[in-house]
């Protein structure tokens, strides 16, 4: 077919705009379908928050100086724990949060004194229907912290050292609350909407086991948490140093107390030794009986209720990125029980363990003493995997120790106690808000995470998950290496700012598939 010279331009303009009108679509459906880069508001947060980033370093800064230690009973720290919590409370208000500080009372110590309880806060941002409500779990309370104890510098005063913020609290979770709230004092400051209701519940006692906290969440169940979707926690580490996880899973615990008792004076070996059932001797028996030498758990029936592995675990376990010699260095550990990653994270996760903690009543100190000790109690936990259940595991234990001790016809009375009971913690990995968790560490750290579980036990997120009945997902900021509870505690920099990013990506991911 034959076109004119005008006519042959016109085609080729013709093509021209048909080709991009075809790319824009592409494009759109790219948009769509894919993984695209952050939206413009997005953008201007990320900028907002690399701009005011050392901001966020002095707010941090402000709330490790407050000595906000909910361990030792004393009234000088309880003031401080006031101190914390107003200053948490001040901070919401100045954002436009509605925020409650609810009065939990006094408690009552054993040496006869009475502590006030710091109060709980609640806030809430938005109350729009149209929106997801997403909830924000978190403690201001510190583990005790003493510069002579080890720490390179003041555990009070944070201090940054190449890009490792030093201090009491920095990642054990003053930081990732402070990450939470910088997440949506950008969007405040942006004057953008907030693309969920935000709520937040502050305690100050999780490091002293969250007292009061279980009653007060069943009294809010049908008021302040009556229209949570989902709630947050962002209280323990990734697995490694620069790969972020999110957590969907932590052993239960059951501790237990044995105690052996002949008499409550000790003996002097040189007169008894040799004509008696010597406590000791028996309680040694009983703690031994419980273990092998390859960690196996000796007690019938301890393993009938954990539940099998899965092929979809298996995969999990082996996509998890862990350099096996770095963590056996940095543990200063010679060898461990298993050989492959694999074995490592199941027997650290999944699968149930067995820990001996001390024996009181023996002679510890430096030096000799021949004695025999009248009355001794052993210490020890088993922690808990799905499907283990805490009053079976009880029986259990009772049970074998009853069986072992009575073969030694010692004359020996036995006396065994649980004290704690905690039962594990799943969550369902295919939930929403994980689902928007994955999408906002790829858009904020170009990577997918890894879904790893916690070796230990929070009892807060089964606490949650069992009363309030809604979605609970953990999601850490900090870096394997942070040493919560240690001497030397830090966040570092670059996790506490694109720790605040992630909780804004996942505030507008969350919108995104709640629409």
């Amino acid at each position: 077919m034959y076109f004119s010279a005008k006519a042959q331009v016109q085609f080729s303009e013709l093509q021209s705009s048909a080709s991009s009108f075809l790319a824009l679509l592409l494009l759109l459906a790219g948009g769509m379908f894919s993984s695209a880069p952050p939206s413009w508001p997005l953008d201007k947060v990320f900028q907002y928050i690399d701009l005011h980033q050392d901001e966020f370093v002095q707010a941090l800064k402000e709330w490790v100086a407050v000595e906000s230690d909910s361990v030792q009973p004393m009234p000088r720290f309880r003031q401080e724990l006031f101190r914390m919590m107003a200053m948490a409370a001040d901070k919401l208000q100045s954002l436009g949060a509605e925020v409650d500080s609810v009065d939990l009372g006094s408690q009552q110590m054993p040496d006869g004194q009475s502590l006030p309880i710091p109060p709980i806060i609640l806030a809430h941002l938005g109350n729009d229907p149209k929106k997801p409500t997403v909830c924000f779990y978190g403690h201001l309370d510190v583990q005790p912290a003493q510069q002579g104890d080890g720490w390179l510098t003041n555990p009070y005063t944070l201090t940054e050292v190449d890009g490792k913020l030093y201090g009491r609290g920095a990642t054990d979770n003053k930081g990732p609350v402070l990450a939470w709230i910088n997440a949506v004092s950008a969007f405040r400051a942006l004057e953008q909407d907030l693309p969920v209701n935000i709520k937040l519940i502050l305690e100050g006692m999780e490091e002293a086991g969250s007292i009061a906290l279980e009653e007060f969440i069943r009294k809010e169940k049908d008021r302040f948490f009556s229209s949570v979707d989902y709630i947050v926690i962002s209280d323990n580490l990734w697995l490694s140093r620069r790969k972020p996880a999110l957590t969907y899973g932590t052993r239960g615990n059951s501790y237990f107390l044995v105690e052996v008792k002949c008499r409550d004076q000790d003996f002097h070996s040189g007169t008894f030794g040799g004509i008696l059932n010597e406590p000791i001797a028996d309680l040694v028996a009983l703690l031994g009986s419980l273990v092998d030498s390859f960690g196996h758990i000796l007690i019938p029936g301890i393993y009938d209720q954990v539940a099998p592995l899965t092929e979809q675990e298996k995969e999990m376990y082996e996509a998890i990125d862990l350099d096996l010699e770095q963590y056996r260095n940095s543990s200063q550990v010679q060898k461990f029980l298993f050989d492959t990653k694999e074995e490592i994270l199941m027997h650290l996760w999944r699968y149930p363990s067995f820990s001996i903690h001390g024996i009181e009543g023996a002679f510890d100190e430096p030096g000799i003493k021949t004695v025999i000790p009248g009355r001794v109690t052993g210490k020890f936990s088993i922690r808990l995997v799905p499907h283990m259940n805490v009053s079976t595991v009880e029986k259990q234990v009772k049970q074998h120790l009853e069986d072992v001790f009575s073969k030694r016809n010692s004359s020996n009375q036995m006396a065994i106690s649980m004290v704690v009971g905690v039962q594990p913690w799943n969550a369902n990995i295919n939930d929403t808000q994980y689902l928007a968790a994955k999408r906002a560490i790829k858009t904020v750290f170009g990577m997918e995470p890894d879904m790893i579980q916690d070796g230990s036990s929070i009892p807060i997120a089964k606490l949650f998950q069992d009363i309030v009945q809604k979605s609970v997902m953990m999601l850490p900021l900090g870096a394997v290496d942070d040493g919560e509870h240690s001497q030397n505690e830090k966040i570092n920099r670059w996790n506490y700012i694109e720790g605040s990013k992630l909780f804004a990506a996942f505030f507008s991911e969350m919108a995104k598939l709640h629409s």
